[in-house]
Formats: structure tokens, sequence, C-alpha cells
């Protein structure tokens, strides 16, 4: 018996090239949308596709990449709000009374 029912959703090599670039700026249900597929079915095609699943990990530690380096040199220029932000998000530090 032969199956029946959808085939599945695949990227072109130019689209997933693409989401590396937009993984840095919208989220997984943007970029569903984006594609014109449903966010499970995203999810779904970066569970079975290495290379989606490569570009969209890669292009979001690429974009927090770019982002804490200028965070990092912020605070070294003496940028006392990106200063605690960091010790807060990255050393535990906390606010007591």
């Amino acid at each position: 018996m032969e199956k029946t029912g959808r085939k599945p959703v695949v990227l072109s090599d130019d689209q997933i090239s693409e989401l590396g670039t937009l993984s840095a700026v919208l989220n997984t249900v943007q970029l569903a949308d984006y594609f014109g597929m449903s966010h499970v079915t995203f999810k779904a095609l970066r569970d079975r596709d290495e290379k989606v699943s490569f570009a969209y990990k890669n292009g979001k530690a690429k974009a927090i990449a770019t982002i804490g380096g200028n965070l990092i040199s912020q605070a070294n220029d003496g940028n006392v709000s990106a200063q605690i932000f960091y010790l807060k998000t990255q050393a535990g530090w906390k606010e007591s009374d």
C-alpha cells in the first residue's frame, strides 16, 4: 500500500542561506511565516535537515557574538549600564537590599 499525504517541505540552498541571515533577527514563528509554513512544520524541518538546523543556529550564534562583542566593548569603554548588564547576566550579580 502506498503512503499518501503531504510531501515534506524542503528549502533550496538559497533559502537556507537566507534563513541563516534572517535567524539573527526573526524568531522561529516569524521565520516560519516568512517561508510560508507553520512553526510546527518549521521545527520539523530543522529537526530533519542538518543544513537547515546549522544555518538557523549559526545565524543566531553570529548575531549573539556580534552584539556580545559590542556590549563588551561598550563596557570596557566605561559604559556603566553595559557593565551592570554584563555582570548581572554573565556573572550572576544581583541587586540586594
